[in-house]
């Protein structure tokens, strides 16, 4: 469906800016009128990594005006094979400092406002409130569903996008006019069931996919041209190099922007989407051993089993000497515990423990009441015992 453009045009541009958007001015449906809608626009991407990347270099480079960034984190080393804001120089630097740099770069008269905080309930319904439209480049649940909600209450749209290996998502989010993303998703995923990219691994060029996808849908949003991807979700295989869509309509039970909604304020996120579900973290107590304690027992040569519980990818990169594959999958299907030794201590782990622990959980409703995890996985692993070997 067609919008109305969600700003009004500035009052003009300058000569400077007319050179430098002339092919957008040239554009019809973009023209002087839209272009001046962007310079007027404020829009705020939260985060800078994989999709923040390309999503805030082409809001530069396309001339919005105000450009917010939600971001805490610090630049790593395995960020820069998709998140071609940053550079080598940048290891180690503030996500948001490095991607201003970049953006004033690229575009020296866009206004780059910093939010150097994690986005969280106390903050969030603020932060969105200074700002047009949202484009939404998280890679959790729990800030996905805050996102959404936030967006709901303040009735503001965002653009919302989703990677892992070679598959990606998108569409635009807005309560008014459509559906929200729980009427897509009125539920998180169990605990572990849907990788992140940090576990599944991402194709790099697949951001730069979906975050110019983001962008077009913004500036069509902010200037009101042609029709957003409201109502739609838009599904991207590389592999296939195929695009298709999917209707999505407005649930009218859905529980923030339904008839009768039953979330009206901002709700404890992390409870919502359990990053750890429950039985996992009744499991973990009392069972969880750091990496400084499996270096002992096996010096000491502790008559244990050390199963690795990652996927092949991930146990080729890094693993710790001795340790087995068998993917967390195998123990879920069930398919695995009945190659267990019976006479060993069970050690499990996976890359940080979030996965080792609910695998803990199915072994110890299994009987192997023994079994243990390690804290940290294999990330602490490396960090306490093999400094030198790879992390990823």
């Amino acid at each position: 469906m067609s919008l109305p453009p969600l700003v009004e045009p500035a009052s003009e541009l300058t000569v400077d800016e007319v050179r430098r958007y002339s092919r957008h001015l040239i554009i019809p449906d973009v023209g002087m009128d839209g272009q001046k809608r962007l310079k007027n626009a404020k829009v705020l991407c939260v985060g800078a990594g994989g999709l923040g990347s390309p999503a805030l270099m082409y809001l530069a480079a396309a001339g919005v005006g105000t450009l917010g960034i939600v971001e805490f984190d610090e630049v790593d080393e395995s960020n820069l094979q998709r998140q071609i804001i940053h550079s080598q120089a940048d290891i180690g630097r503030s996500k948001a400092q490095s991607a201003k740099d970049s953006v004033l770069g690229i575009n020296p008269y866009v206004n780059v406002i910093l939010h150097e905080e994690r986005l969280e309930a106390d903050n969030v319904m603020e932060i969105f409130g200074q700002y047009d439209l949202i484009v939404d480049g998280t890679d959790n649940f729990a800030t996905r569903y805050l996102v959404n909600d936030a967006c709901v209450l303040l009735n503001k749209p965002y653009v919302w996008g989703s990677i892992y290996r070679f598959d990606g998502q998108a569409s635009v989010f807005w309560s008014e006019h459509g559906p929200c993303y729980r009427c897509l998703y009125p539920e998180p995923p169990p605990p572990g069931m849907v990788p992140s990219c940090a576990e599944g691994g991402v194709l790099g060029v697949l951001c730069a996919s979906i975050g110019s996808i983001q962008v077009t849908e913004a500036i069509k949003v902010l200037t009101g041209t042609g029709e957003p991807l409201v109502g739609r979700l838009m599904i991207y295989d590389a592999l296939e190099m195929q695009y298709r869509q999917v209707k999505v309509r407005k649930d009218p039970d859905c529980a923030v922007c339904g008839e009768n909604p039953t979330v009206t304020e901002l709700i404890d996120y992390e409870a919502f989407c359990g990053v750890v579900s429950e039985e996992a973290q009744e499991a973990a107590a009392g069972s969880t051993i750091t990496p400084k304690q499996l270096k002992e027992w096996i010096d000491e040569g502790e008559n244990i089993e050390i199963i690795d519980v990652r996927e092949i990818n991930e146990y080729e990169i890094v693993s710790i000497p001795g340790a087995k594959l068998i993917p967390k999958n195998e123990f879920l299907m069930g398919t695995a515990l009945e190659s267990l030794p019976q006479d060993k201590k069970i050690v499990l782990h996976c890359k940080t423990g979030v996965r080792s622990a609910e695998v803990l959980a199915v072994l110890k409703s299994a009987g192997f009441s023994d079994a243990v995890h390690v804290g940290g996985g294999v990330i602490g692993w490396v960090h306490q015992i093999e400094p030198e070997k790879p992390v990823y």
